[in-house]
């Protein structure tokens, strides 16, 4: 008896203490704050809620966040009483386990925190915002004559209202900080606060009709008509929705039966009203493919094939593995044959780009190779678009079997990743600058595939220093090379223009000489195209005085303003302030203003000047703002009713144009002479890349390139089409100076709108770092533009050798920021680390 007893007791002590059982989740929030956060959960949720779930959860007084589920525990926070999550937003993860292992790397690696990756990963839809609600309180008793004025009309306007936003307060009181009088209401028992939660994502739902059931059999459709012989057009709609039924078993469109019937919506909506027709509707995605059938996969040449077996056999020893192929050897082919063996083993492909522009032509090539199994995903696409992209991927559908995007592509949650094809692997816009996480996209790219044992190509014609050191020298990637054009073409033939010599010669009419004139006139006659490099947009950089010698400045940066005569405008590039083009100097009043340098509007004048029977066009970022702007440029040059297209770096990426014969290159010696240990290295890969252009057909190609220093180096081994020379003379001065691929970089910069307050932090900040790491601390200097949006900028640089960890060298660097953070007078300055300043 006693034992049972005891039984009992134990059991009911058992019972007691699983009751008492709390349960806690660890969330990422979207702010910038270095740790998780702990909130309770009920027993139930905790049976409901995984990893990768979001939640609204309540932060500070009043803030509700959209929080990312990281993990579940029964370990109650000891530095603050966890409070309770405010609803669970999502049936099922939309984050995946391989997703939150990236970020963690990602976080770690750059140097940020994981609510900067979860808000730069999540398409903004899925961040669900929060609003502030102000309602009157019904509880308490209100003595109008104790309301001062402005807190008066709030309560009169809740008189009207049951509810009020904040900026409708603002707009009532004309105010725009209402929050002091918020606060007094607040005090005053008048007003309650709460927060509404808004969901972002709205799915596209078509309208479909079909006529009632009532009306199915013959005698009952017979009636009806016989009822609407006095309303003729509604007689109509309903013979042509009878029609259509008949010929189509699938549902009808509303927008179908109006073109059929010739009717109005309002005729429509008088027979669902008389419930002759019923209406229902139907989610459907806003992107679909409604291409051709499948074209077959084109025969590779031999030297294809060769390269491709080399490629295969590389990815046996090597993950990663560098395709050096020259300009139009036919990359995108070779690409084609490996997706699509991932493909047969239902695997799915991530093929980045570096720039929009290229996706409108490539998603038309892979989608007559591979159909609807293509999809798209950019920052040009609207949130609702790219919703519905990430969610074809997460749940691995057939619409999304290859993703074809820019860097911010690689935050997709793949479940079963194969291949990753990262072309154009030197360019700089796989670099995220601003804002955190600067993550490098061609590096998180190799770290994705890595958790995925998945294989990652690097093509490029002028791949980086960096991707052909690690496949060369320190053999970490495997090696491909393909050194021939298509159908047997010859490189382009680069010719060197000496513009000083021209000048002199008085052989140039505007910023255009003599040979690239007559180059230009037999490419015309000849029916070909022509293309325009200037890496400058804008007329032109500087309007200055001609007789007080003043410039126009910006207010808010320190940087001339450019002209843009497009909109007779002066404009800043940096942070987009502009004012209309000045008639007189601001400084003497004079008229006599001139512009120094110019930008591709000029040219795009001089060019209609000396070439007026023939269309111009002109690709920047001026002229591509729009949704489809790169389309149409693109689709209209391919088309031939452009004959010569002005553009800056954009157009030498990627893009294969069959008619164009001659790029001219308008001035080589900007991009040579800018301060950066990269400036030569990425001049040969963009006058490389817009020279690959030209002759990608029949005819060999011509390049001309403008300079008033035709013996640089780098312009010579241009025109020589010698990558290897310029490699081997970049890595002995890198070898020599200790920068990338030789030592890592990991670049300091401090912001904040005082210039003393970031002087005096920069010096005790590069003190602090110079007593561990010695003479690898550059710095801190201004850079050339030190002013930008009103903060000033100072940097520091250090330099990580090879033999030195990298881990303990940022726990070192973390440590002493905190420290620097801890001063009182520092905490104002700004401080962002980038990390591999690539």
């Amino acid at each position: 008896m006693l034992k049972t007893t005891l039984i009992k007791v134990v059991f009911l002590w058992k019972h007691f203490t699983f009751e008492a059982m709390q349960y806690f989740i660890d969330v990422i929030l979207p702010i910038p704050l270095e740790r998780l956060f702990t909130y309770s959960i009920t027993r139930a949720e905790h049976g409901f809620i995984k990893p990768g779930m979001r939640v609204a959860v309540p932060f500070g007084k009043n803030k509700i966040y959209t929080a990312l589920v990281y993990n579940s525990h029964q370990n109650q926070p000891e530095v603050y009483e966890a409070k309770a999550i405010h609803q669970i937003l999502d049936d099922y993860p939309i984050v995946n386990d391989y997703q939150i292992k990236l970020w963690s790397w990602i976080s770690k690696y750059y140097m940020c925190t994981l609510g900067d990756v979860l808000r730069a990963a999540l398409p903004s839809a899925f961040l669900l915002e929060s609003e502030t609600i102000i309602s009157k309180n019904e509880h308490a008793n209100i003595e109008d004559s104790k309301l001062k004025d402005d807190e008066f009309l709030v309560y009169e306007a809740l008189q009207h209202q049951s509810a009020l936003k904040v900026n409708e307060i603002s707009n009532i009181l004309d105010k725009s900080n209402i929050l002091p009088v918020l606060k007094r209401l607040l005090e005053k028992k008048t007003i309650v606060v709460e927060e509404e939660i808004f969901e972002k994502y709205k799915p596209k739902l078509v309208r479909y009709v079909k006529l009632n059931t009532n009306y199915s059999s013959d005698e009952a459709l017979h009636r009806l008509l016989e009822n609407l012989t006095r309303a003729p057009k509604q007689s109509a709609v309903v013979i042509a929705l009878f029609s259509l039924t008949a010929n189509k078993s699938k549902p009808i469109k509303v927008s179908e039966l109006l073109t059929r019937s010739n009717a109005s919506s309002a005729q429509i909506k008088t027979l669902i009203d008389k419930q002759i027709l019923e209406e229902y509707f139907i989610q459907t995605d806003r992107i679909q493919y409604s291409g051709a059938e499948n074209e077959s996969i084109k025969t590779l040449n031999l030297y294809q094939e060769n390269t491709l077996n080399e490629v295969i056999q590389s990815f046996k020893k090597h993950d990663v593995t560098l395709l050096h192929g020259v300009t139009s050897s036919g990359k995108t082919e070779l690409y084609v044959k490996l997706i699509d063996e991932v493909l047969k083993s239902g695997k799915q492909v991530l093929y980045l780009l570096p720039e929009i522009a290229l996706t409108t032509q490539l998603v038309n090539r892979l989608q007559h190779y591979f159909g609807e199994q293509v999809a798209v995903y950019h920052s040009k696409y609207s949130l609702n678009e790219r919703v519905e992209v990430w969610n074809q991927v997460l749940n691995n559908l057939d619409k999304a079997r290859i993703i074809l995007g820019a860097r911010s592509s690689v935050f997709l949650p793949f479940n079963n990743l194969g291949l990753i094809i990262v072309d154009e692997e030197h360019e700089l816009s796989y670099k995220q600058f601003d804002p955190a996480p600067r993550y490098h996209a061609r590096d998180t790219a190799i770290v994705l595939a890595s958790l995925f044992n998945a294989k990652t190509l690097l093509g490029s014609a002028t791949p980086s220093i960096e991707s052909y050191f690690n496949a060369t020298k320190a053999k970490k990637y495997g090696f491909a090379k393909l050194n021939r054009r298509y159908n047997d073409i010859l490189m382009p033939e680069i010719e060197l223009v000496d513009i000083k010599d021209k000048h002199k010669r008085k052989r140039m009419k505007g910023h255009f000489s003599d040979r690239l004139i007559e180059e230009m006139t037999v490419a015309l006659q000849e029916d070909q195209q022509i293309i325009l490099f200037q890496n400058r947009r804008g007329f032109s950089p500087i309007v200055e005085c001609t007789t007080c010698g003043h410039s126009p400045q910006c207010p808010n940066c320190d940087v001339s303003l450019t002209y843009h005569q497009f909109k007779n405008q002066l404009r800043c590039h940096y942070c987009g302030y502009n004012m209309s083009m000045l008639l007189n100097c601001l400084a003497c009043g004079s008229v006599d203003l001139d512009s120094k340098g110019f930008g591709t509007e000029q040219i795009e004048e001089e060019v209609k000047t000396l070439f007026p029977d023939y269309k111009v066009g002109r690709m920047d970022l001026d002229t591509t703002r729009g949704k489809y702007g790169y389309e149409k440029i693109i689709t209209a040059f391919e088309q031939h009713e452009i004959d010569i297209l002005v553009g800056t770096q954009m157009l030498t990426k990627g893009l294969d144009f069959r008619n164009v014969k001659l790029v001219g290159i308008m001035n080589a010696d900007n991009m040579l002479n800018f301060p950066d240990f990269r400036a030569h290295e990425r001049s040969f890969q963009l006058m490389l890349q817009v020279a690959g252009r030209a002759g990608r057909t029949a005819e060999r190609g011509k390049v001309l390139i403008q300079t008033y220093n035709p013996y640089h180096k780098i312009l010579q081994q241009v025109s020589n089409n010698d990558y290897i020379s310029m490699f081997n003379e970049q890595l002995d001065e890198r070898c020599n100076y200790k920068y990338p691929p030789i030592f890592r970089l990991i670049k300091i910069t401090l912001k904040h709108r005082e210039y003393n307050k970031v002087n005096v932090g920069a010096d005790w900040l590069a003190k602090s770092l110079k007593q561990i790491f010695n003479t690898n601390v550059l710095g801190p200097e201004f850079p050339p533009i030190s002013r930008i949006r009103n903060q000033y900028h100072k940097n520091i640089l250090i330099k990580i050798p090879d033999n030195q960890s990298l881990s303990k060298t940022k726990e070192a660097i973390l440590k002493i920021k905190n420290s620097f953070m801890s001063v009182k007078d520092f905490r104002p300055i700004r401080v962002i680390l980038n990390v591999d300043n690539y």
